[in-house]
């Protein structure tokens, strides 16, 4: 069981192409919500070793002037008798039994894992999108619905809605595109990347690929017509 949670957040990193300490961040909130249910009104803790895959369970209570709670607290004096070394704020952590987890426990920590993961994925989207903003991106054909294509950039997906497509062009899945990357918009569900092939930064990165001069600055193109790119044959 312990290799086994090492070896499923292995798999999950590689397939949503997420970090694997978060992943393992995921469970252990995951085993804490769980926990909670075994425990109820304490203070738990989860771990995960990195390196075995033991999972261990802790209550910790923490040394306050004044208590409060009295299962997650303790004053000062309390603390200094326990370790000569505590001071205000300092925790302690007792182990505690492990925890089967029953159905509708799985079934919390699986969504805890999912929403994790859901959140690590869209910042991943931004943080690899965003910066390339007004650059020409290649991506294949996923799907195409109502017109509008839906490219697999291989680190994420983006949309081409049918207007900015050219006149008469047309995608099929698996064809290769290459498209300008115009916004990256975060949405309630997450964030979208979208690309065209009608923008004018479409052409004008085209020229900038073909013209030297244009790339290093000797010549600057100061205005191009509103949708130049309807007029032009591109690859």
């Amino acid at each position: 069981m312990n290799v086994e949670m090492l070896q499923v957040a292995d798999a999950v990193a590689r397939e949503k192409s997420v970090d694997r300490e978060l992943v393992l961040e995921a469970m252990e909130q995951a085993l804490k919500t769980a926990a909670r249910r075994t425990y109820p009104g304490l203070n738990v803790e989860a771990e995960i070793d990195r390196d075995t895959g033991e999972i261990r369970l802790f209550h910790v209570r923490v040394a306050v002037e004044e208590v409060e709670d009295q299962d997650n607290e303790l004053t000062v004096e309390e603390a200094q008798a326990l370790r000569d070394d505590a001071v205000l704020g300092s925790e302690f952590r007792t182990a505690l039994a492990p925890i089967e987890l029953g159905r509708i426990a799985a079934q919390t920590a699986k969504q805890v894992i999912n929403q994790k993961i859901r959140e690590a994925e869209r910042e991943r989207v931004i943080a690899e999108y965003e910066p390339r903003v007004g650059e020409l991106i290649t991506g294949i054909v996923k799907r195409v619905e109502r017109g509008n294509v839906y490219v697999d950039l291989g680190r994420g997906e983006a949309v081409m809605y049918r207007e900015d497509l050219l006149p008469r062009e047309t995608f099929r899945q698996g064809d290769r595109v290459r498209a300008y990357l115009r916004e990256v918009r975060n949405q309630p569900k997450g964030p979208v990347v979208f690309v065209s092939r009608s923008d004018a930064g479409m052409v004008l990165r085209l020229f900038e690929q073909e013209v030297p001069e244009i790339e290093d600055g000797t010549v600057t193109i100061q205005r191009l017509p509103v949708i130049p790119a309807r007029a032009a044959r591109l690859p």
